[in-house]
């Protein structure tokens, strides 16, 4: 393909326009046995359900050491008429597109968490790291701060205010904080939290490795979920417009759920992987990877950035045109249901085509059935599959499902019987 490397890439901003995406499908991923016997395993949403996405093994992570003498972990109390300080002064961020977006808070459950300050119920502890600037980034907490501003001081937040109702012991039902005798709103401003405060010294493997620790909560939070906590910039926002875009939608077939972000990994993996040739991927530590990816985007310039988001847009599209509505998903010859999407899938193809030429992606396009039969050949490959299902973090492995694939476009492009 272009020789014996591919090409950088198709796409420059400016040069071309990038195509209008397909008409997209909506209906979900069916989850099917394998003809290996073997049921795949689904993340799931925060109610339970399949999140439309194959759950992952990376493997054993191996960190560089860090000196435990540089973390800085700080128990302190704060008042919410203080945090509400911070708030007013940008100094507290609660990331509003951080709440995860089937399980938030309905009101009644926000009630319930103002009748019990009013009650003088102490709540758990806030986990927040601080930023540089002094700031605080709220990763553990965010829907009790938000149920708190929201019932104090909505305004500041750009919220609707919170009516209490379905309270089980005060008669405040209907109310306000401004309806609310004075007594009860001073008792509310006095309340004390409980912080966590993990000092901007810390080094950041550390932070990490903290929050991963103490997040064992009824429902916690993934790894992207972390991630998008912990490095904010613009990365965050350029990862939020690719997984809400047409185009990716129309790739995936509208089928991964976007309650806990595995969408927003997805992207943040081809970036990742479009930003450093796989063969580069020495780390053995992934979740250190997308994290590096992540502060690298968010140095890029503007037209950087534009230009990235271009070349996603393409290799979303190259991929729905090469393979179908079986883009990013296992497949045998002997099953014609669609499998959940899988992320090593979801790198590796996109990626692929990403560094394939307009006229390769012209001839494969062409040739889908051959793409088809070689692809379900290729995972009849031990070693594939392995490569795609478990310890898929491994440099190894890494480098072979990439070096697979990269092996089955020039089979298919020098093929003289397609």
């Amino acid at each position: 393909m272009g020789g014996s490397t591919y090409a950088e890439g198709h796409i420059l901003v400016g040069s071309a326009p990038v195509p209008e995406p397909e008409q997209s499908s909506t209906d979900s991923a069916s989850v099917v046995s394998s003809p290996r016997g073997d049921e795949p395993s689904v993340e799931l949403t925060d109610t339970g359900l399949s999140a439309g996405i194959e759950a992952e093994d990376l493997g054993p992570s191996h960190r560089a050491p860090f000196d435990p003498e540089l973390i800085d972990v700080y128990p302190r109390a704060t008042t919410i008429d203080l945090m509400l300080q911070r708030l007013k002064h940008g100094l507290i961020d609660l990331q509003p597109d951080f709440q995860r977006r089937s399980g938030i808070w309905n009101e009644a459950a926000q009630s319930r968490l103002i009748e019990s300050l009013l009650l003088r119920i102490a709540l758990p502890t806030i986990y927040v790291a601080e930023e540089a600037d002094d700031s605080w980034t709220v990763v553990d907490g965010v829907q009790r701060l938000t149920t708190i501003v929201r019932f104090v001081k909505p305004e500041a937040a750009g919220l609707e205010p919170l009516v209490l109702r379905n309270l089980e012991y005060l008669d405040y039902n209907g109310m306000t904080f401004e309806d609310l005798p004075g007594r009860m709103q001073t008792r509310i401003s006095e309340t004390e939290l409980s912080l966590l405060l993990i000092r901007k010294g810390t080094p950041e493997e550390a932070r990490f490795n903290i929050f991963t620790r103490i997040n064992t909560g009824g429902l916690p939070l993934s790894q992207q979920e972390l991630r998008h906590a912990l490095i904010p910039g613009p990365a965050r926002d350029l990862l939020a417009r690719l997984a809400e875009s047409p185009f990716f939608l129309d790739a995936t077939a509208s089928s991964v759920s976007p309650s806990r972000m595995a969408e927003r990994e997805l992207c943040l993996r081809f970036l990742a992987f479009w930003m450093t040739q796989p063969e580069r991927y020495i780390t053995q530590d992934f979740d250190g990877f997308l994290r590096a990816a992540m502060h690298r985007i968010n140095k890029l310039t503007p037209s950087e950035l534009e230009e990235l988001e271009a070349c996603f847009y393409l290799a979303m599209v190259d991929s729905r045109r090469v393979f179908g509505d079986q883009a990013f998903r296992k497949q045998f010859d002997t099953s014609v249901r669609r499998y959940p999407i899988n992320k090593a899938l979801f790198e590796v193809q996109a990626v692929s085509l990403a560094r394939c030429t307009a006229e390769e992606i012209k001839v494969l396009s062409e040739r889908v059935d051959t793409v088809a039969v070689k692809f379900q050949k290729l995972m009849d490959d031990p070693d594939f599959y392995d490569a795609i299902s478990s310890g898929t973090g491994d440099a190894n492995k890494v480098n072979y499902r990439f070096q697979s694939m990269k092996d089955l476009f020039r089979e298919v492009l020098e093929s003289t019987d397609a």
